[in-house]
């Protein structure tokens, strides 16, 4: 089985992320895409907005349609940074032989890998789905292979419609009271009107 991984904070999750994931189950093939809301990513400045469980409800909600979508926990509870080869490690265990994991993630973050834990053993345990971004032209992929050799033959590249959209622009809209329409699944914006997410506190 061939299992895409797409991680993120989802705060909020929006059409964009959607958009990738469809893209990367057509073009890699893949039986299934796991959506791993992060718990505290290591690499990003500022915590989520939303809680985790919050963050969690808005994904279920929104990939409750595509019964190949699933929405995993994993990293919801575990205390401490967020570590993508930890939950990778516990994914292969989990799930055991037979099954390919294929990590999604944007040319932007592939140019940080040497940020990330381990990543030499992250490409044991997965292959890359890359998503070639706009504006990432200068990525150069002879020096990506020379220094990091363990990725020859385990990336491919896939192209997903450009959404405009952001979840910060959207953390924007809704604390203007403005409409969240197009921009991410219905269920998730009268989700995020009841629990009066992104408001901003007097």
């Amino acid at each position: 089985m061939k299992i895409g991984i797409l991680g993120g904070t989802f705060d909020p999750i929006h059409m964009g992320h959607l958009s990738i994931a469809d893209a990367a189950m057509t073009q890699a093939r893949l039986d299934r895409v796991l959506f791993i809301p992060a718990g505290h990513p290591r690499l990003k400045q500022s915590e989520p907005q939303a809680s985790i469980e919050q963050r969690l409800e808005m994904v279920r909600l929104a990939t409750a349609d595509e019964t190949r979508y699933q929405v995993s926990d994993i990293e919801a509870n575990r205390p401490g940074p967020t570590y993508s080869v930890d939950t990778l490690e516990e994914l292969s265990a989990t799930l055991g032989a037979g099954t390919d994991l294929f990590f999604i993630l944007g040319l932007d973050v592939l140019g940080q890998l040497d940020q990330w834990k381990d990543p030499e053993r992250l490409l044991g345990l997965c292959r890359l789905l890359v998503l070639d971004r706009p504006g990432e032209q200068d990525f150069s992929w002879p020096d990506f292979y020379r220094w990091v050799p363990q990725a020859e033959g385990r990336v491919q590249v896939i192209d997903a419609p450009l959404v405009d959209v952001s979840a910060t622009e959207l953390r924007g809209r809704a604390a203007a009271g403005e409409s969240l329409a197009g921009q991410t699944p219905g269920a998730v914006a009268v989700y995020i009107g009841q629990q009066s997410l992104y408001q901003q506190k007097s």
